[in-house]
C-alpha cells in the first residue's frame, strides 16, 4: 500500500469514527450532568416546588462514567464539560477528574462557584482551566432573590480567588427582562480590567421555568444599549471561533470581552457540536430535545453502547429539538415536555 493510501484509508477511517448527524454535522463536545442536585435554586432552572430526584440507584457511579465517557472518545468526542444541577454537590467529583483526564480530553467545568475553592488543585493537576460560573446579579440582594440562598459573598471571593490563582474564568447571566437586564452595563464594566468574557444568555423556556417571550432580551437590544452608553466606535466585534455559541464583542481599551447567547431569537444550531449525557446516564442530543436515549442501563445490560450513541446522534433534529418557534402552542407544549434545566444541566 502506498504512502498516499495509507493516510486516505487512515483519513476514512478517523472521518467514520466521528459522530455525525443526518445533516452532516460533526459532534465532539460532550457535556455531562454529574448530579441533578444544586446547592441554588434559581427560579430560572427548578420550578419552586421542586423536582422529583432519580432514585440513587439510577445515577450514573463514577466508574460508569469513565466507561461511558470513553466509548463517546472512542467515537471522536475531544472535549468534555462537566454540568449539573451543581457539579461539585458531587463528592466524588476530584475522583472523577483525575479518571477523566487520562482520556486525553479538553476539560471544561460549568459552576455557581461556591465550592469552587476546594477543588483548585484538581484543576490544576487535571488540565481544567476553561471555568464558566454562573452569577445573574452583581447586588446582593437581586443575586439572593434569583437564587433563593444567601452566597453572594462567597461567589464573588471565589471568582477572584480564581482571577489571583492564574485563571481567567467566564462568567454566565442568564438576562431576564425586568430581573437582571439593568445590570448589563455593569457587568460589561468587570471586563475592563479582568480577562474576562461576560456571556449574556437568553431566558429559554423549559419545564416549570414560567418562561414568556416577552421576558427575552436578545442581542440586538443588548448591542444597542451597549452602543449608546460606550459609543458605537467603542463597541468592537471579536472574531468567534468555529462552534462558539456566543457571538462575541468587546469595548476599546477594555482588557475583556462580552458575548450574546441567542439560543431563543437567532439560534446557531447549524454549527451545533454538542450531546449531553444527564446524570441518570441519558443522552439527548438536544438541549431542546424531548426524546432521550437510556445508556446507562444498555450499559449494565450489557448492550451495544456506542451503536445507541451514533443513531441518537444521527436523529438530531436540525434547530432545537424540532421546535420551530417557541412562543407558538405547539413550542410551548414541547418545551414543558422537555426537563428542567437542573436536570439537563445547560
Amino acid at each position: 500500500m502506498s504512502l498516499i493510501n495509507y493516510l486516505i484509508n487512515i483519513r476514512n477511517s478517523n472521518k467514520q469514527s466521528m459522530l455525525r448527524d443526518q445533516f452532516g454535522r460533526i459532534h465532539n463536545y460532550l457535556r455531562i450532568s454529574l448530579t441533578e442536585r444544586c446547592n441554588l435554586r434559581c427560579f430560572y432552572c427548578m420550578p419552586a416546588n421542586g423536582i422529583q430526584l432519580s432514585p440513587k440507584e439510577n445515577i450514573m457511579r463514577a466508574e460508569e462514567i469513565e466507561i461511558l465517557v470513553s466509548k463517546f472518545v472512542k467515537l471522536g468526542v475531544n472535549k468534555i464539560r462537566f454540568t449539573g444541577g451543581e457539579p461539585f454537590v458531587r463528592k466524588d467529583f476530584d475522583s472523577i477528574a483525575t479518571s477523566l483526564s487520562k482520556l486525553n480530553c479538553e476539560m471544561a467545568i460549568t459552576t455557581n462557584g461556591i465550592l469552587i475553592d476546594q477543588h483548585i488543585e484538581t484543576f490544576k493537576n487535571c488540565g481544567i482551566f476553561k471555568i464558566n460560573i454562573s452569577i445573574d446579579s452583581l447586588k446582593k440582594d437581586k443575586f439572593n432573590s434569583i437564587t433563593r440562598r444567601d452566597y453572594f459573598n462567597r461567589v464573588m471571593d471565589n471568582i477572584e480567588l480564581l482571577f489571583s490563582k492564574g485563571f481567567n474564568p467566564k462568567l454566565n447571566v442568564v438576562v431576564i427582562r425586568g430581573v437582571n437586564d439593568d445590570e448589563l452595563i455593569d457587568f460589561i464594566g468587570l471586563t475592563k480590567e479582568w480577562n474576562t468574557t461576560v456571556q449574556f444568555i437568553e431566558y429559554m423556556p423549559f419545564q416549570g421555568n414560567k418562561w414568556d417571550f416577552s421576558k427575552t432580551v436578545n442581542a440586538e437590544e443588548i448591542l444597542q444599549n451597549v452602543s449608546r452608553i460606550f459609543g458605537e466606535g467603542n463597541v468592537l466585534k471579536v472574531e468567534d471561533k468555529k462552534n462558539d455559541t456566543s457571538r462575541k464583542y468587546k469595548i476599546k481599551g477594555f482588557t475583556g470581552n462580552f458575548g450574546m447567547i441567542s439560543t431563543v431569537s437567532n439560534p446557531f444550531c447549524d454549527s451545533c457540536n454538542r450531546i449531553r449525557l444527564t446524570a441518570n446516564g441519558r443522552i439527548k442530543n438536544c438541549l431542546f430535545s424531548g426524546s432521550e436515549t437510556d445508556l446507562l442501563t444498555a450499559l449494565r445490560n450489557n448492550e451495544n453502547v456506542e451503536e445507541l450513541i451514533k443513531e441518537t446522534v444521527f436523529n438530531k433534529k436540525s434547530q432545537r429539538g424540532g421546535i420551530k418557534n417557541f412562543a407558538s402552542e405547539e413550542g410551548r407544549l414541547m418545551s414543558e415536555s422537555n426537563r428542567s434545566m437542573i436536570l439537563i444541566g445547560g
